[in-house]
């Protein structure tokens, strides 16, 4: 399996400690792509659900993690935001644990000159601020979804029906309360980089993955590992792409693990901007 050489990768919400998380699809993505950065933008292990039903850790789960600390080892620099679910981890902000920094966010910039505000998300997220307790009780839906999905596929499998289909992304297109909250954290998130007067930012929390422009701006969600199995990596010329993720399990026994890209390419005209220390 040949590997393919990026920039950055950016990864979020992959649920460490949970039966959702797709740690071995993870791991196969990994094989692949080799980066000289990696940000891991919150809710990497789910500190919620551990807490509240027990811990679910593999050897897949613990081989990422093992991963993630040779990797900074060797030179790679990996940096560590953490999210609502693991955010008991920001009371370490500014240490490293093994080479891998903890930080509250991060200024990226691309090779291209473009700069990106590096976040979790959940400060946007209006109902994880200021209502805990509905957010605590929608994960809980959503981690329903998730399982019933894993049955779904499993069916779809076995009836040799191709194809991956999401219930929870399927749930969240049909709910219209979903798509608008979608919209306004989206909206949120770019209203903020302007006042900052940056390029775009690169987020998660919302299980959404998206790449898109917004009046001059670019608005980056890596999806998840629950679900989605998506992340976002910087190829060498700057080009942003968000990878969605198909595992051995999901195509041919003969052919190897592949990438399905969903290529955005960045405004022609690059932005020049001083470096960020």
């Amino acid at each position: 399996m040949s590997t393919r050489q990026v920039r950055s990768i950016f990864l979020s919400d992959i649920h460490l400690g949970t039966k959702a998380c797709q740690a071995h699809h993870l791991l196969d993505f990994l094989k692949v792509y080799s980066s000289e950065h990696m940000f891991l933008l919150g809710d990497i292990v789910d500190l919620w659900a551990m807490k509240r039903g027990g811990v679910h850790w593999t050897p897949a789960q613990n081989t990422f993690v093992q991963k993630m600390l040779r990797r900074a080892r060797h030179g790679e620099k990996v940096i560590f935001i953490p999210g609502n679910h693991d955010e008991a981890m920001r009371e370490y902000v500014g240490t490293s644990f093994g080479d891998v920094m903890v930080m509250k966010e991060y200024i990226h910039t691309a090779v291209d000159g473009r700069r990106y505000l590096l976040i979790h998300g959940d400060e946007f997220d209006q109902v994880t601020l200021h209502h805990k307790w509905v957010a605590i009780l929608g994960d809980m839906a959503y981690n329903l979804l998730v399982s019933l999905n894993i049955y779904l596929s499993w069916l779809r499998r076995t009836l040799k029906i191709s194809g991956y289909w999401s219930l929870a992304g399927y749930a969240k297109r049909q709910i219209k309360t979903a798509v608008n909250f979608i919209f306004d954290f989206e909206d949120s998130v770019i209203h903020h980089v302007r006042e900052r007067e940056l390029d775009g930012a690169i987020c998660g929390h919302i299980h959404w993955p998206m790449i898109k422009e917004v009046d001059g701006l670019t608005y980056i969600n890596c999806g998840d590992w629950v679900d989605s199995c998506t992340a976002i990596v910087e190829h060498l010329d700057g080009r942003m792409e968000l990878i969605h993720w198909k595992g051995s399990s999901q195509i041919k026994a003969d052919t190897a693990c592949e990438a399905t890209p969903l290529l955005r390419k960045m405004p022609e005209e690059k932005i020049h901007h001083t470096e960020t220390a």
